[in-house]
């Protein structure tokens, strides 16, 4: 009779387990799956974005996004950033904006917003990051903006 037990016992813990493990596979695989998808598709793109790294902070002119280069993240000094830079992709690219909110002074909440391609991140408050992804799909020149600070602004053009 104890045996019976056991063996019931056993069965059951091992069906937690095996519910416990679907469980997990499953999240992994659906946000897995929708990191894949960018803000302005429907499907996944399986290729490697171009990473853009911007830094919303407040000078003594006023509140800029700032370009921040690959390199310098990891600590390696390149090239000077650039105020309000402006950006140019072919069409097609898969693009990647890193954006951060470095703003030490007023601490204000800074945001990223490109109407044309879908990109809205959340209001960022100090310190706060966000990361976005979508397909530069249209052509033309096209302005990214700030919608608390409306001098934070900058161009993207996508190229033939």
């Amino acid at each position: 009779m104890k045996k019976q037990v056991n063996t019931r016992r056993s069965i059951k813990g091992k069906a937690i387990t095996i519910g416990a493990a679907v469980v997990v596979v499953s999240l992994v695989a659906f946000f897995g799956y929708r990191a894949l998808v960018p803000v302005n598709a429907n499907v996944p793109v399986l290729s490697f974005p171009q990473n853009e790294f911007i830094k919303a902070v407040h000078s003594q002119s006023g509140y800029h996004y700032i370009s921040q280069a690959p390199g310098s993240v990891k600590g390696v000094r390149s090239a000077a950033p650039h105020i309000n830079p402006s950006y140019t992709y072919p069409r097609g690219e898969l693009v990647t904006f890193h954006v951060i909110n470095e703003d030490d002074q007023t601490h204000e909440k800074h945001n990223l917003n490109i109407d044309e391609f879908g990109v809205h991140t959340k209001d960022l408050g100090y310190f706060s990051s966000e990361t976005v992804t979508f397909v530069a799909d249209k052509v033309g020149t096209f302005k990214y903006y700030c919608s608390i600070h409306p001098e934070m602004n900058g161009t993207i053009t996508v190229e033939r």
